[in-house]
């Protein structure tokens, strides 16, 4: 199987990488919530292991930003963190497993295998929704606060971008390779351009901006998928 291991301790993704593939499974690590959560977006993963306290984005919201998103894989929570309350809250922000630290090896490999044979849900997200912003995938429609918004085919797939990725900074470079699919930067204001221009139609005219810019940096959507 292809597990994601998302841990930001050198010494306990170390031990479960190497354990997990000396049991034959094929293992990514990614070693804050940021990285693990473009990880998982990206790849095709059996199961993720996912620590509760990540830098970057914590594992509970990483799990709910998953499962906003509509990705499935079967999660598995591995903390320190063993109250009832704590373990609930795993649950219900999208986890399927959780298993506390300390804990037997052996344990953690047949909690991963057992989630690794479960069949994954058939549900696909085809809308996306921040706050009064909504992008209906299948219609190809954009409403915010109910009204609705004419966008070009571009700006539509540089907004599900930032939809997909809210809560998160994204950089021009990000932008240029998933929306323009440039592996190289053409030296141009081609990001900045389209960004105002989408800015302008999602955001003037309302109480609040959804789309802010951070300087030096990137995008930013801000509120989380709901």
């Amino acid at each position: 199987m292809k597990v994601l291991l998302i841990e930001d301790d050198a010494c306990t993704a170390a031990l479960v990488a190497a354990g997990l593939s000396e049991a034959g499974h094929s293992v990514e690590h990614a070693a804050d919530g940021i990285e693990g959560l473009r990880l998982a977006r990206e790849g095709s993963y059996d199961v993720a292991v996912v620590d509760r306290m990540l830098p970057g984005i914590d594992g509970l919201n990483l799990a709910r930003m998953l499962r906003a998103a509509g990705i499935q894989t079967p999660l598995l929570f591995l903390t320190t963190m063993s109250g009832i309350d704590d373990r609930v809250d795993g649950l219900e922000a999208g986890g399927d497993d959780y298993l506390v630290k300390p804990y037997a090896f052996p344990e953690l490999l047949a909690r991963v295998n057992a989630l690794g044979r479960r069949p994954l849900l058939a549900t696909v997200r085809t809308v996306l929704r921040v706050a009064d912003l909504e992008m209906d995938l299948i219609a190809r429609k954009v409403r915010r606060a109910g009204r609705t918004i004419e966008l070009q085919p571009r700006e539509f797939q540089l907004l599900e971008f930032l939809l997909r990725n809210a809560g998160c900074l994204v950089t021009r470079r990000q932008l240029l390779e998933n929306v323009w699919e440039f592996q190289f930067d053409p030296k141009t204001n081609i990001v900045e351009t389209h960004m105002s221009r989408l800015r302008a139609k999602v955001d003037r005219g309302f109480d609040c901006w959804l789309i802010e810019t951070v300087r030096g940096s990137g995008y930013l959507l801000r509120g989380l998928p709901s």
